[in-house]
């Protein structure tokens, strides 16, 4: 190869990897609509869900961080992240069998209505039968018609984005991250921590019965601590699955131990049920009562040998 073709392939490689990569966080505005009829399916921009009469309450709209090629995106999606720059912008068109698959007739099924909770029996209700979702579409007599294909099965789909930055910061890319499982990003923050544990030490005995030697040792660990919110604590998506998400956030961070702590705030007003519980006495009642009490701890020793024999 000549220095002219080489230093041409050297190019060509450094502007393939120049851009983004696999395993980059960026943060990404993003509307996903169908093609067919332009109905908005997920989107970032407030605006642009109050315009399709998306309901709003109770959902943060701002730009996600998502990190590219681990499947937080479509799959086409992430091709296009690919040497992309900040500021770049697109538009991806998703088939509907890499999106939310195709319309598949045989998943319209008939089934007996005794199976439905007699709130759920009206044409767009959404059921489970025996684990599986669907639609249920009409109910006659005690036979139901229930779609179990995806809302959005057989739909392509457009998914119009923003570049807005590459995020290197950790507690950023971790406060993202619970944003994507969780849909709200708690207040978090990560830190250095002197945290004391045992440790196995080598022993001179051959004994291999012998249990372990060990000794106490401090040692640093990088902590991600999570301020959690009332929300974050009902969500079902944290309460089934925050060992995994604290694994993933573990293992992409580099992170050693995630810890989650949970505020209670309020005066003692919160106590006032205590009263009742206790038969109506208030602090100083109880001081006083405590100080009436004598017990004598031989007296009682005494009394439960006595019981005993």
């Amino acid at each position: 190869m000549s220095d002219e073709q080489q230093a041409e392939a050297e190019q060509v490689d450094e502007e393939v990897e120049s851009g983004i990569q696999d395993g980059d966080f960026v943060r990404l505005a993003y509307t996903v609509r169908t093609i067919e009829d332009g109905d908005v399916v997920d989107t970032t921009d407030k605006e642009v869900a109050e315009e399709a009469e998306i309901d709003v309450e109770g959902y943060e709209f701002e730009p996600r961080v998502v990190i590219v090629g681990a499947g937080h995106v479509f799959p086409e999606v992430d091709e296009a992240l690919i040497g992309a720059e900040a500021g770049d912008e697109g538009t991806v068109e998703i088939p509907a069998a890499d999106a939310f698959g195709e319309y598949d007739e045989d998943d319209v099924r008939t089934v007996s209505a005794n199976k439905i909770d007699e709130d759920d029996r009206y044409p767009g209700a959404q059921v489970t039968i025996d684990g599986e979702q669907g639609r249920l579409e009409t109910i006659i007599g005690g036979r139901a018609r229930v779609n179990f294909n995806h809302p959005l099965a057989g739909e392509d789909l457009e998914y119009e984005y923003e570049v807005l930055e590459l995020v290197d910061d950790r507690e950023e890319q971790a406060s993202g991250l619970l944003g994507m499982y969780l849909q709200q990003a708690p207040e978090v923050w990560i830190q250095t921590d002197e945290v004391e544990e045992e440790q196995v030490v080598e022993s001179d005995d051959e004994d291999e019965d012998a249990e372990p030697e060990t000794e106490t040792v401090t040692v640093e660990k990088d902590t991600l601590y999570i301020e959690a919110t009332p929300q974050m604590t009902m969500n079902q998506q944290w309460m089934f699955s925050k060992q995994q998400i604290a694994q993933d956030i573990m293992q992409r961070l580099d992170i050693d131990r995630v810890i989650v702590q949970e505020t209670i705030e309020g005066g003692m007003g919160g106590m006032g049920g205590l009263g009742g519980m206790m038969g109506g006495a208030g602090g100083a009642d109880i001081e006083e009562a405590i100080e009436d009490v004598d017990i004598d701890a031989d007296e009682l020793a005494a009394e439960l040998d006595a019981d005993e024999e």
